[in-house]
């Protein structure tokens, strides 16, 4: 009886260490539940989306190859989520996104993050081998190799980690669009609930032409609007500033 009790002991307590916990379990949830960044939903005028509030260069000529972008990664508040990411097409250019960026939670007062990478229309993935914390420095880098094959990067500055992704689809891209966004993103087929992220400035940002490179001073500042609520003030010129309002 005593080796019985013990050996019952002993797979309980297996299973109760391999719970995940809460915060990596919704971390995983997510990913099972299909997060997705989305096309901007622009609204009645070329000044609000219903996702996306950062900068855009919208049509294009078709050369944009590369889009980079530092930031600092925030602390949310109350309950919700949002991500920060640099990408090509995706407004003008409904088709394809090449994109990578970082995703932050507030969940019941916890915070995490999440480093991904997507070539919408497929889902997003997560990054393996970096650590994401509030406050850190975080450079976003994706390149377009070719319409179908590129790659992405995510550098924290802050504590020496990289990670790298090439990346092929059979979406292919416009690259007419080049842009530093804050989203609304999507799982389930539905928005999640937007969080308070205070401020994301995107510094050192340009993209890459075949004509060199351009700084978003002379892109497209977008909104996000939703139910008639303006949520999100963004300032563009060398550097995007978004703010949540």
């Amino acid at each position: 009886m005593f080796k019985v009790a013990l050996l019952t002991n002993l797979l309980l307590a297996s299973a109760v260490l391999a719970v995940p916990s809460s915060r990596l379990g919704s971390r995983l949830a997510r990913r099972r539940e299909s997060r997705q960044s989305q096309p901007s939903r622009r609204i009645v005028n070329a000044e609000y989306s219903e996702n996306w509030a950062g900068a855009v260069y919208a049509e294009g000529d078709g050369t944009y190859t590369a889009v980079t972008g530092t930031f600092t990664v925030p602390t949310p508040s109350g309950d919700g989520a949002a991500s920060a990411w640099v990408g090509i097409d995706g407004d003008t250019c409904e088709t394809a996104i090449l994109q990578t960026g970082v995703d932050f939670t507030s969940d019941g007062g916890e915070v995490s993050y999440d480093a991904w990478y997507e070539w919408y229309p497929d889902y997003a993935y997560d990054f393996d081998g970096i650590d994401i914390a509030s406050g850190d420095v975080i450079k976003l880098t994706v390149t377009a190799t070719s319409t179908t094959s590129g790659t992405a990067v995510i550098e924290n500055t802050s504590n020496g980690q990289t990670v790298t992704q090439d990346i092929t689809s059979t979406s292919a891209l416009c690259e007419e669009n080049a842009e530093w966004i804050v989203e609304d993103f999507e799982e389930n087929g539905s928005l999640v609930q937007f969080a308070d992220f205070g401020t994301v400035t995107f510094t050192d940002a340009y993209a890459t032409t075949a004509d060199g490179t351009q700084t978003p001073a002379d892109a497209t500042a977008i909104d996000i609007e939703q139910n008639g609520q303006v949520l999100t003030s963004v300032t563009v010129g060398d550097d995007v500033t978004i703010k949540y309002v």
